[in-house]
């Protein structure tokens, strides 16, 4: 990683030092990295957001129903719910992350952001900000940029996959990614961005990873709301100057060490959590038999 940073201190004492923005190494790190121009790069994140802003498009409008049957228009659902405990924006944010992760149950196209267990993250978060305070693409792909950042130092330094760290490991380090740029593209210090990082993994940590039946459906999808929720409110006290008191690369090197004394079975294996419910078996052996296909007996023929 020789334009990017394998921790938070070192990309902030770089920011300090050339009095660059937090995406400019980012944008330099991936031009060398992937060989193009800077042109080609911002149109690849164009295409990148632009398939999120479809994903959420397509989980609010079109029919999302996974073949297991544990998918079924939640998104929908709650938008066109008449109780409601949420204000407007917030009612927004949570039907947008949930849609769009329901497009990636059911076999739609979506942005692994880190990865497709938490492509519903960054869609909901960037959509609704960018709803909310009337900004630019070019604003939003910068907030890309510094989301990209974020995920490779805490790649380097603990993981993003959940059978590695948990869903701690999925969701929270998307979650820190959507907090992060949401206080970047709001004119945030370099130092509140990182408190927002901080923050959000310090609400995210020990999460465990438990799909039932081994689908990236439960608890996946109620997990990509609640992580864009949990986005918002970190940036708003990060924002605000709260102190997160345990640096953001002490907050990661805890998601790493969290990651690694996690049992197996918490860990994507479906062996442990909600997967190892009686409810969890269940269902796991009505997919499994609907899944099986039976091959002629080459014996017998």
């Amino acid at each position: 990683m020789s334009l990017l940073f394998n921790d938070f201190a070192s990309w902030q004492a770089h920011c300090a030092a050339t009095q660059e923005p937090l995406y400019q190494a980012v944008l330099a790190y991936e031009i060398e990295q992937k060989g193009r121009t800077e042109e080609e790069i911002w149109s690849g994140l164009q295409r990148a957001y632009d398939v999120m802003r479809d994903a959420v498009h397509t989980g609010l409008t079109q029919d999302m129903t996974s073949r297991s049957g544990m998918v079924n228009n939640g998104a929908k659902k709650i938008a066109a719910s008449p109780v409601t405990v949420l204000s407007p924006e917030f009612k927004q944010l949570v039907t947008r992350a949930l849609g769009a992760k329901e497009v990636n149950s059911c076999m739609g196209r979506v942005v692994a952001a880190p990865t497709a267990g938490a492509s519903g993250i960054l869609p909901g978060v960037l959509v609704t900000l960018q709803d909310l305070h009337k900004l630019d693409d070019r604003k939003i792909l910068e907030g890309l940029l510094v989301a990209a950042g974020i995920a490779l130092i805490i790649e380097q330094n603990a993981s993003l996959a959940g059978a590695v760290g948990g869903c701690q490991a999925e969701t929270g380090s998307a979650a820190a990614m959507g907090s992060g740029a949401i206080v970047y593209c709001l004119g945030g210090s370099v130092a509140e961005t990182f408190a927002a990082v901080a923050v959000t993994i310090q609400c995210m940590l020990g999460l465990i990873c438990d799909p039932v039946a081994g689908l990236v459906e439960v608890p996946c999808l109620v997990r990509n709301a609640s992580a864009a929720a949990i986005a918002f409110s970190s940036a708003q006290i990060a924002i605000a100057g709260v102190d997160p008191v345990i640096p953001v690369d002490q907050c990661v090197a805890a998601l790493g060490e969290v990651g690694q004394s996690m049992e197996t079975r918490y860990k994507e294996t479906a062996l442990g959590g909600l997967a190892n419910t009686t409810r969890g078996r269940e269902i796991e052996k009505m997919v499994l038999v609907q899944d099986v296909q039976i091959l002629p007996d080459e014996d017998a023929q």
